[in-house]
């Protein structure tokens, strides 16, 4: 499979391209339940500051608070003309708190992260508790792929 990764860093302390896009082959990787996707997968990842964040959360959820990600899926009739996926927005200034607060390697979270907004973008979702445990497993897959722990573990 061809993916195409766009990355726009509005700010200074996040992984590498190289490991972000790693995360981002991870998720993609294997069969899913979700939206099914060809031989060419394009997304953008936007790196942003906690003030962007509330900027964007508030505008497209109308929560004027920060959050760790924000994923923006296309409608399928894009994705199968195109191949591409939807944009990704990651916060730094949470990601690299929720690290350190939950005593996790900060790539380890990241990693986390960024593998759970991609799934996103594949259709998932943790709304209902069936579902979250459908989209649980997928990440516990995905990160254990990368020699990761599950984040799920206390």
């Amino acid at each position: 499979m061809k993916v195409t990764v766009h990355i726009n860093r509005n700010t200074a302390d996040a992984p590498e391209d190289k490991s972000l896009r790693t995360w981002v082959m991870s998720a993609l990787s294997g069969n899913h339940s979700g939206r099914p996707i060809d031989n060419i997968a394009e997304m953008s990842i936007q790196l942003v500051s906690s003030d962007e964040m509330i900027q964007f959360n508030s505008r497209y959820r109308d929560k004027h608070t920060e959050t760790n990600v924000l994923s923006f899926p296309v409608d399928d009739d894009l994705l199968h003309r195109t191949g591409l996926l939807g944009d990704l927005i990651l916060c730094d200034d949470v990601i690299n708190r929720e690290a350190a607060e939950q005593a996790k390697p900060r790539e380890h979270h990241w990693a986390h992260i960024t593998i759970h907004g991609v799934l996103h973008l594949l259709g998932y979702d943790h709304i209902d508790d069936s579902d979250a445990l459908i989209m649980e497993a997928l990440e516990i897959e995905k990160l254990d792929g990368l020699a990761i722990p599950n984040p799920y573990n206390a």
